[in-house]
């Protein structure tokens, strides 16, 4: 049965879409066919971190409202089999409805295993669009305690949807911990959440983007071994959490 993800973040600047494009393309590559939705409309960029910014014509709401199949609308990746991507409109149409949100989601339900879904930062109506349909959500945030407070402010905004909502801290450096005795531990107490991943900061990401291919395209270790580790988890699999040094 398919599973549909929404990766959120209370504030920008945590490695959201980064994350997104990376899971996604590491299921993908486990096997699953997995789509990647971007609903960051206006400030779209999943389809930089997944190298398919001149094959994304179609977007969701040409779906939504009946100008294309759903089938011609995801374009799927021309290397890694099985992954596809709907990105977002320049603009949010009047009359967009969570209703019909829900309904595409179904047809995607129907053609793919995992949908995730990278959802704007914030808390407005992209955000609530999102989430309405999920069956689980991915909490991204940094260690700082800002991005914490917004994380949880996050969990509260998701009313219910789904009672399965994890953390993800992205972005670690260790020296950073170390100097303001933080740890993981915290950020988890913080936010209140159980953890799925924790990534470290790694230059690897940016470069791949700049270069419009997916990470796992470009790099075996750091961030790239983290992204993998999530995938394995969301599939169920027991990975023991990367030592970030």
């Amino acid at each position: 049965m398919a599973t549909v993800i929404a990766v959120t973040s209370g504030k920008g600047g945590t490695g959201k879409t980064s994350l997104t494009g990376a899971v996604s393309s590491c299921l993908a590559a486990l096997g699953h066919r997995t789509l990647c939705i971007d609903m960051d409309v206006g400030l779209r960029n999943l389809d930089l971190s997944l190298g398919l910014a001149d094959r994304a014509l179609m977007d969701f709401t040409d779906v939504l409202q009946g100008r294309c199949p759903l089938e011609r609308a995801a374009v799927e990746h021309p290397d890694i089999r099985g992954l596809f991507l709907l990105t977002a409109p320049l603009t949010l149409p009047d009359g967009l409805t969570e209703e019909a949100m829900r309904g595409l989601l179904r047809q995607a339900r129907e053609r793919f295993d995992y949908i995730l879904l990278d959802a704007p930062a914030g808390l407005g109506p992209g955000f609530q669009l999102a989430v309405c349909g999920c069956d689980r959500a991915v909490v991204v945030s940094t260690s700082d305690a800002s991005a914490l407070r917004d994380a949880q402010r996050t969990v509260s905004e998701m009313g219910g949807r789904t009672e399965r909502i994890h953390l993800v801290v992205n972005r670690v450096q260790p020296k950073l911990l170390r100097r303001l005795h933080a740890t993981i531990d915290d950020a988890m107490d913080a936010a209140g959440l159980p953890l799925l991943g924790v990534v470290p900061e790694d230059s690897r990401v940016m470069l791949a983007a700049n270069r419009g291919k997916p990470l796992i395209l470009c790099a075996n270790k750091g961030a790239a071994v983290a992204y993998l580790n999530i995938a394995r988890r969301i599939q169920g699999q027991k990975v023991p959490l990367m030592r970030i040094r």
